[in-house]
């Protein structure tokens, strides 16, 4: 059996490297210059951020606003777009 190491997140991934672990596993958030702040009050709660988010970075238990787990958003925008009354806005992002 071949022994693998294990990486701690993204940075360590060679160049053209594929990682074998999903992207859940990998902190990539750092990567945005952008994040999504969803306004709870606008929100209908139909759950196509959630199915249209590449990252996973969208939780939602169906019930429940949808949440942005900043540490795999990496601020594409989809979910944004994806919006149909547009609860969802791209701001900043400073940290």
């Amino acid at each position: 059996m071949r022994c693998v190491k294990l990486l701690r997140g993204w940075r360590e991934i060679p160049i053209a490297g594929i990682p074998f672990m999903s992207s859940i596993e990998y902190k990539t958030g750092s990567w945005r210059a952008k994040k999504p702040i969803i306004n709870d009050k606008k929100c209908i709660k139909c759950g196509l951020c959630w199915v249209y988010c590449p990252d996973f970075a969208i939780k939602w238990d169906g019930r429940e606003t949808p949440k942005v787990d900043y540490d795999f958003c990496k601020g594409c925008g989809i979910c944004c777009e994806e919006c149909p009354v547009k609860a969802i806005e791209m701001v900043r992002d400073e940290g």
